[in-house]
């Protein structure tokens, strides 16, 4: 095998890494993330608000680009965590193959165990439960868990550094661009992000600073006509657009006196 290609687990990948290594055999590996979704003072805070919710519940947050973490104005985190715990509250969780449902249950047992997990560390560790946490009361069996939102997160507690890969998001404040933006990549991970601001200008600016394989402007953008992938421990290579393709393969040189016939008379 010359090539090895793999989406999943940031541990996962490394093990793969590891014996892949063994016989330099060629990796590209698209793996986690704790993708941060960043919030200006000039954001349209429905537009932000709307785009987040949807974020934490599409797929039940078992999305490895979801915007999981929300870096607001520190001044305005109170009102961004009680509007995002409305937006997702609204969100009707069951069987998804009933009309109207819009969010179903996490893959698994060990899954849905994993995320409580991460629920109870949460507060624990003093983030603000402020939506979610349990178990929907109308669904009494299945692997199913209500959108989840932390208010008051450090960027230090567990909830806002390790991928949860279920439905919880983590509202956090930030002292102005510079800080969002350190926040932002005080991360293990580097997957995508995105800016939320009115001033184009400045979402560009913030963007090329924020160390992901990719950055969306007011929404998480992904086009498999262009690549993807991650930065750090969110993998290595990119998928999609010609980038991607050129990861199969390898650059050959030959040497000859003259240009082969075959080369000169359009023979195959």
């Amino acid at each position: 095998m010359d090539k090895i290609s793999f989406t999943g687990s940031t541990a996962v990948g490394k093990h793969i890494l590891e014996v892949a290594a063994q016989r330099v055999a060629r990796v590209s590996l698209e793996l986690g993330g704790k993708s941060a979704a960043i919030v200006l003072d000039d954001a349209d805070a429905d537009e932000a608000v709307a785009r987040i919710a949807g974020e934490v519940t599409m797929n039940s947050g078992q999305v490895c680009a979801a915007l999981t973490r929300m870096i607001v104005p520190r001044a305005r985190t109170g009102e961004y965590a009680e509007r995002l715990a409305e937006a997702v509250g609204r969100v009707r969780v069951g069987d998804p193959f009933e009309p109207g449902v819009q969010m179903g249950p996490l893959a698994m047992a060990r899954q849905l165990d994993r995320v409580q997990g991460y629920i109870a560390k949460g507060s624990a560790e003093g983030a603000k439960l402020v939506a979610g946490g349990g178990r929907p009361s109308q669904l009494n069996r299945g692997h199913f868990i209500e959108p989840t939102v932390f208010a008051d997160v450090d960027p230090t507690m567990t909830i806002a550094r390790e991928e949860i890969f279920g439905p919880v998001a983590s509202v956090i404040g930030h002292d102005g661009p510079e800080d969002a933006v350190r926040i932002a990549n005080d991360s293990r991970y580097g997957l995508h992000g995105a800016v939320f601001t009115q001033d184009l200008d400045l979402a560009y600016d913030i963007a090329r600073q924020v160390r992901t394989g990719s950055v969306g402007h007011n929404m998480r953008v992904i086009d498999w006509q262009m690549p993807f992938g991650g930065f750090k421990e969110s993998g290595l290579g990119r998928e999609g657009g010609v980038e991607g393709f050129r990861q199969y393969l390898e650059t050959k040189t030959v040497y000859v006196a003259r240009p082969p016939a075959r080369l000169t008379t359009g023979a195959s």
